[in-house]
């Protein structure tokens, strides 16, 4: 492996208040090489799973940066290789190993010094992996991750820098991904349902969420960054604070509704995007909210993993098909412009075709304007697991090619609908030689990575990041065309 002589620098939040840092500065790139003695340990972080585990290892990065290292997702280069692991499916769980492997096969050549494996995975099978992968220097499960820094230190792993950097100039998280204006902000941890597919509970344990003004603070420093995007996360988000009033913040801790109000007044964010909102813990306070608060977006992920009554009392989730439908009557007379997400999960044991009929009829009903598919999979220590009546695959295969045909034309048809439509488009990247397409982004109705995204036609010069007035000119099956607004 041919190293690089220099790891790619990523933006950094800091802590709102602090010495320097005003409230409206543009992206800026944090340098993780402070003046003084320093020992310049590069730590490469290799992130697997779901955007709750980003941010999990951009916390863990701030931690190491404030402490003297600098970090990168990038391999090549570095000295110690972390792999926040992922444990969710079994397809995680074997990338998650994979992603390990390979970091040991370049300790034993010499090209890195250190392995660290942390995360989902690690939580759930911390003996299990210490006992198969002795190479490997340091395993930490989530509950854990707390102790890195010094854990690390005691091993000889990271070494004691001469100087630290000053704690009021420490980092709360450094951002990592490609797309810097969007961001994710997680604000709980863990779940309380008992889904029986879910092994979640297992690795993240009960529901635990994050004090408020910690968020506020957060995601202001979200905003001075240039972060105009964030995506409000976590197993359940319409369960925030119900831990908290269970405990010693009693009736006045603040829920879902008290924190979104917190946000909106402590930032200058311009949009919030709300996921996994289960539908039974959706409010008539929180639908008018959104109705009334234009930085919350009108869209909302509403994961409802089937439609028949019977297979979700197998699931053990906490709604049915009644309280779905008056939900989704809730949202759209409050929000006519509503874009509403679902995932759904085909071929759950002892789905029948006359089950796996009456969701087709839901979502037909519903018409979602987008939804994620996924067959069964079988996850260790899950009540589904020992279940009667497994389908064979290529039964929850062809349930799954007829369900995503149908949804194709549902969202073809949603987004037939915006044709001539004024929105307002999120630029995320420019086009480079293309006659006709400038650049690429996504309107109120198209949230990053799972949605499709919109082809903005050339105009004005244009940047990323920017915001501006588009009129949607076509539409495709899950993308739009756009032109500007000036131009129409």
């Amino acid at each position: 492996m041919t190293r690089t002589r220099d790891l790619p620098v990523f933006p950094v939040i800091p802590e709102p208040g602090r010495p320097g840092v005003p409230s409206d500065v543009a992206p800026m790139a944090f340098e993780v090489e402070p003046q003084g003695t320093y020992h310049g340990l590069r730590v490469a972080l290799v992130t697997m799973g779901c955007d709750k585990n980003t941010v999990d290892s951009e916390r863990m990065m701030a931690a190491l940066v404030g402490h003297g290292a600098r970090v990168s997702s990038q391999v090549e280069g570095a000295d110690v290789v972390i792999v926040n692991t992922c444990g969710f499916i079994q397809e995680a769980k074997e990338q998650s190993i994979e992603t390990i492997l390979e970091a040991c096969e370049l300790k034993a050549d010499g090209e890195i010094k250190a392995v660290v494996a942390v995360g989902c995975l690690v939580q759930r099978y911390k003996d299990e992996l210490s006992a198969e992968m002795p190479e490997v220097d340091l395993f930490m499960g989530l509950t854990e991750l707390q102790g890195l820094v010094p854990e690390l230190r005691d091993r000889g792993i990271l070494p004691d820098p001469a100087e630290l950097v000053p704690t009021m100039e420490r980092p709360l998280r450094v951002l990592s991904g490609e797309t810097r204006h969007t961001s994710y902000l997680k604000i709980s941890e863990g779940c309380d349902h008992t889904c029986a597919f879910c092994a979640i509970p297992l690795m993240r344990g009960l529901h635990r969420s994050q004090p408020l003004e910690e968020l506020v603070r957060e995601a202001a420093g979200l905003g001075a960054l240039g972060v105009r995007e964030i995506n409000i996360v976590s197993q359940d988000t319409t369960w925030y604070g119900r831990d908290l009033r269970r405990g010693a913040g009693g009736s006045d801790a603040p829920l879902l509704a008290d924190l979104l109000r917190a946000l909106l007044d402590g930032t200058d964010v311009p949009w919030y995007r709300l996921f996994y909102m289960y539908p039974s813990g959706i409010t008539r306070e929180m639908v008018e909210l959104m109705a009334r608060e234009e930085r919350i977006l009108p869209y909302l992920d509403m994961p409802i993993q089937h439609g028949s009554d019977r297979v979700l009392k197998l699931m053990r989730r906490p709604e049915r098909r009644e309280t779905i439908l008056e939900r989704v009557a809730w949202l759209r007379d409050a929000v006519p412009d509503l874009t509403l997400r679902t995932t759904v999960i085909v071929g759950f044991p002892g789905e029948t075709d006359q089950d796996f009929q009456e969701m087709m009829d839901l979502l037909e009903e519903v018409e979602f304007d987008r939804v994620g598919g996924f067959t069964y999979s079988v996850e260790e220590g899950t009540r589904a697991a020992s279940m009667e009546d497994h389908l064979p695959e290529d039964v929850k295969g062809e349930r799954l090619e007829r369900l995503m045909e149908l949804q194709r034309d549902i969202s073809f048809d949603r987004n037939q609908a915006l044709v001539g439509a004024t929105t307002t488009l999120l630029v995320d990247e420019l086009v480079e030689g293309d006659p006709e397409f400038a650049a690429v982004g996504r309107t109120v109705g198209q949230a990053l990575d799972v949605d499709g995204v919109t082809h903005l036609r050339h105009g004005r010069e244009v940047s990323v990041g920017e915001m501006l007035e588009v009129r949607i000119a076509d539409a495709l099956d899950y993308d739009l065309i756009a032109e500007h607004g000036s131009d129409t």
